[in-house]
């Protein structure tokens, strides 16, 4: 195995707050989303050598900002890239949150902005906006966030909020604010990232097609006097072999109905407002023959999952090459995730972490030893 020959990627990994398990579209083996599960996944991803996870926003999801903080001061390293919503609370206060919790976890926190897609979801939140009107709101609400964080004059009055309060009186570590990173692949959603994010975040397409949309958004930040970086949210099936990669891949949808894979596609194209979505739909059609959009990109997950719909499947060597193509088109940072998350969280790191020039704590020493964090937990238990 020879190491990455480019700098080494960030990889972050994902919580799922809304549940896991071995099958799409299936109850049969379900693992609820426990605290203890999702300890277990984090302090998993911090001795691995994961830079960070994700924690998603929903009404089906457990909340992001409490779970991060109580995982915190499980972890040593880990970052948490915490869901925020605009219009769900206001600015003032979510700034404050994300203070503490910048400042509870030594300067680890990051702040994924979600301005959402799903009316029913953001119903629950009682924000009435249509699409183009919830992007306006969320560049108010990030002006006056930013300028809290930042220690700025925070007054501000515009068409949905404002701000004439005091700023705060406890700042964030990480100055001026911590990061800030958001996804949209709508015109208005990639003009918001142009003028507020620190790195923009995309569901994988194949590079060609993804390659012009990081034009878009680079060609709009620069407009703005800015530069941006850029973020990947994929799945991984990774294995020692092409044939049980593939193999795993279709194990995974193997409970998956025709009738589950009609609804969801109904529910992706008709009803959901995001562009985002719309795109991850069209790459397969909703077509169990059309999985297989790129070399070792899978689109099984967009069957019936929303949100990041694609999966790099096949043997350590293959999915190196396919994230360097990724990162010659410019991505940074790899979100991933796989199922179950914390089985599929060692597959990435001792399989493909060699490969990408990325090691986990020494104590553990992945693929040495035949030693992993799994056994040091299991040793730990049963002292």
């Amino acid at each position: 195995m020879t190491a990455h020959a480019n700098p080494p990627l960030n990889f972050f990994w994902y919580l799922p707050t809304h549940g896991d398990g071995h099958y799409l579209g299936s109850d049969e083996r379900h693992r609820p989303p426990t605290f203890g599960y999702m300890r277990d996944i984090a302090q998993a991803a911090d001795r691995l050598g994961f830079e960070g996870v994700l924690l998603p926003t929903g009404t089906y999801c457990e909340d992001a900002w409490i779970t991060a903080a109580s995982l915190v001061p499980l972890t040593e390293r880990l970052r948490f890239l915490v869901a925020l919503r605009p219009g769900s609370a206001t600015p003032a206060m979510f700034a404050r949150h994300a203070a503490a919790l910048d400042r509870i976890s030594g300067g680890r926190a990051l702040f994924n902005v979600v301005t959402g897609a799903d009316p029913a979801d953001l119903a629950g939140d009682g924000n009435k906006l249509g699409h183009g009107e919830r992007y306006e709101q969320t560049d108010e609400f990030l002006t006056i966030w930013r300028r809290i964080l930042s220690g700025e004059n925070p007054d501000f009055e515009g068409k949905y909020l404002s701000s004439h309060g005091r700023g705060l009186s406890f700042p964030p570590v990480q100055a001026p604010h911590p990061p800030i990173w958001f996804g949209g692949s709508s015109d208005a959603g990639i003009a918001v990232a142009a003028k507020h994010a620190d790195v923009y975040l995309s569901w994988a397409e194949p590079p060609a097609l993804l390659a012009e949309k990081i034009t878009r958004v680079k060609e709009r930040a620069l407009a703005e006097g800015r530069k941006i970086r850029f973020g990947l949210r994929i799945h991984f099936i990774v294995r020692e072999t092409e044939d049980k990669a593939w193999a795993a891949a279709d194990e995974l949808i193997s409970r998956v109905t025709d009738e589950q894979i009609a609804e969801a596609q109904n529910e992706f194209l008709n009803v959901s407002q995001s562009v985002g979505q719309k795109r991850m739909s069209a790459l397969h059609q909703g077509s169990r023959d059309k999985l297989v959009i790129a070399p070792n990109l899978w689109a099984g997950h967009g069957l019936v999952r929303g949100g990041a719909g694609t999966a790099l499947v096949g043997s350590p060597e293959n999915i190196a090459a396919r994230l360097r193509e990724y990162q010659e088109i410019g991505v940074e940072t790899i979100i991933g995730s796989g199922y179950p998350h914390l089985e599929e969280a060692f597959h990435v790191a001792e399989l493909l972490f060699p490969l990408i020039g990325k090691s986990g704590e020494k104590s553990y020493g992945i693929g040495k030893d035949n030693q992993t964090f799994e056994s040091g937990l299991k040793s730990k238990r049963t002292a």
